[in-house]
Protein backbone atom coordinates (compact mmCIF):
# COMPACT_ATOMS: atom_id res chain seq x y z
CA UNK A 1 0.00 0.00 0.00
CA UNK A 2 1.10 3.58 -0.78
CA UNK A 3 0.77 5.76 2.41
CA UNK A 4 1.14 8.97 0.15
CA UNK A 5 -1.07 8.23 -2.11
CA UNK A 6 -3.86 6.91 0.38
CA UNK A 7 -2.98 10.47 2.10
CA UNK A 8 -3.75 12.76 -0.65
CA UNK A 9 -7.20 10.38 -1.54
CA UNK A 10 -7.86 10.87 1.95
CA UNK A 11 -7.84 14.77 1.74
CA UNK A 12 -9.23 15.08 -1.01
CA UNK A 13 -12.31 12.73 -0.23
CA UNK A 14 -12.30 15.24 3.08
CA UNK A 15 -12.99 18.33 0.89
CA UNK A 16 -15.57 16.88 -0.58
CA UNK A 17 -17.37 16.04 2.27
CA UNK A 18 -16.95 19.33 3.70
CA UNK A 19 -18.71 20.93 0.61
CA UNK A 20 -21.73 18.19 1.15
CA UNK A 21 -21.68 19.82 4.80
CA UNK A 22 -21.36 23.45 4.06
CA UNK A 23 -24.09 23.29 1.24
CA UNK A 24 -26.66 22.84 4.27
CA UNK A 25 -26.22 26.42 5.63
CA UNK A 26 -24.01 26.95 8.00
CA UNK A 27 -26.15 26.39 11.25
CA UNK A 28 -26.25 22.96 10.38
CA UNK A 29 -22.83 21.65 10.60
CA UNK A 30 -20.24 21.30 12.72
CA UNK A 31 -16.64 22.01 12.13
CA UNK A 32 -15.17 19.32 14.86
CA UNK A 33 -15.58 16.21 12.93
CA UNK A 34 -12.95 17.66 9.99
CA UNK A 35 -10.80 19.01 12.24
CA UNK A 36 -10.34 16.14 14.14
CA UNK A 37 -9.78 13.91 11.03
CA UNK A 38 -7.36 16.53 9.53
CA UNK A 39 -5.20 15.83 12.68
CA UNK A 40 -5.26 12.25 12.08
CA UNK A 41 -4.23 12.63 8.51
CA UNK A 42 -1.17 15.15 9.43
CA UNK A 43 -0.04 12.67 11.95
CA UNK A 44 0.26 10.03 9.30
CA UNK A 45 1.98 12.28 7.00
CA UNK A 46 4.60 13.26 9.25
CA UNK A 47 5.67 9.83 9.79
CA UNK A 48 6.24 9.88 5.77
CA UNK A 49 8.93 12.44 5.98
CA UNK A 50 10.89 10.82 9.48
CA UNK A 51 11.58 14.43 10.83
CA UNK A 52 13.52 15.14 7.58
CA UNK A 53 11.09 18.08 6.04
CA UNK A 54 10.98 21.34 8.11
CA UNK A 55 8.06 21.99 6.31
CA UNK A 56 5.96 19.53 7.77
CA UNK A 57 6.82 22.04 11.34
CA UNK A 58 4.32 24.14 9.89
CA UNK A 59 1.39 22.07 10.80
CA UNK A 60 0.18 22.62 14.24
CA UNK A 61 -2.83 20.86 15.37
CA UNK A 62 -6.04 22.45 15.17
CA UNK A 63 -8.41 23.12 17.54
CA UNK A 64 -11.13 20.57 17.22
CA UNK A 65 -13.68 22.55 19.46
CA UNK A 66 -16.75 23.30 17.45
CA UNK A 67 -17.64 27.21 17.43
CA UNK A 68 -21.36 28.33 18.12
CA UNK A 69 -21.49 30.99 16.07
CA UNK A 70 -22.27 30.36 12.11
CA UNK A 71 -19.79 32.96 11.01
CA UNK A 72 -17.41 31.56 13.28
CA UNK A 73 -18.03 28.25 11.81
CA UNK A 74 -17.30 28.99 8.86
CA UNK A 75 -13.63 30.85 9.26
CA UNK A 76 -12.48 27.61 11.13
CA UNK A 77 -13.90 25.61 7.87
CA UNK A 78 -11.69 27.80 5.41
CA UNK A 79 -8.79 27.70 7.89
CA UNK A 80 -9.35 23.93 7.45
CA UNK A 81 -9.89 23.96 3.81
CA UNK A 82 -6.41 25.89 3.50
CA UNK A 83 -4.36 23.14 5.50
CA UNK A 84 -5.83 20.89 3.77
CA UNK A 85 -4.96 22.35 0.83
CA UNK A 86 -1.62 22.93 2.00
CA UNK A 87 -0.79 19.42 3.17
CA UNK A 88 -2.54 18.27 -0.34
CA UNK A 89 0.64 20.35 -2.19
CA UNK A 90 3.29 19.49 0.24
CA UNK A 91 2.83 15.93 -0.56
CA UNK A 92 2.78 16.09 -3.65
CA UNK A 93 5.54 18.19 -4.31
CA UNK A 94 7.37 15.90 -2.24
CA UNK A 95 6.80 12.65 -4.00
CA UNK A 96 9.08 10.71 -5.25
CA UNK A 97 9.71 10.17 -9.48
CA UNK A 98 8.18 6.91 -10.66
CA UNK A 99 10.89 5.01 -11.69
CA UNK A 100 10.81 3.83 -15.70
CA UNK A 101 10.21 0.49 -16.50
CA UNK A 102 12.64 -0.61 -18.72
CA UNK A 103 11.31 -4.19 -19.02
Amino acid sequence: MNTRKSLLSMLHQLLREMDVVQSQGAGYYTCSPFACRFNKLVAQAVRLFDGNNALMETFEKLDETDPKDPGDKSKVLLAIRIEIGQLIALLEATEPAEKEDNT
